[in-house]
């Protein structure tokens, strides 16, 4: 509440402008993963056969094999998960 009076009383008491959103300063960030062929090789992946000593694959395990491959750029973990979850793929 302190904020928008503040805000209010930084713009000249004009209600128009103290409650209107603020245009962004950057643009948003593009996804690194644009193709639809990365997610399809990364879903393949996750579908096939852990490494020898795994029972399953985790999303840092995924992480660290996909950094291994020169065509899928590097992706973060929580990025590996949001392209599994997207295409309602489980990791089991």
């Amino acid at each position: 509440m302190r904020l928008v009076a503040k805000r209010l009383a930084e713009t000249g008491g004009d209600v128009h402008i103290t409650i209107a959103r603020k245009k962004r300063d950057l643009p948003p960030v593009p996804s690194p993963v644009t193709a639809g062929e990365v997610e399809a090789r990364l879903i393949a992946m996750a579908c096939s056969q852990p490494p020898q000593g795994h029972a399953r694959w985790s999303l840092r395990l995924l992480e660290k094999h996909v950094a291994l491959v020169e065509d899928i750029p590097d992706l973060d973990h929580s990025t590996i998960g949001r392209i599994l979850k997207k295409r309602n793929c489980a990791l089991t």
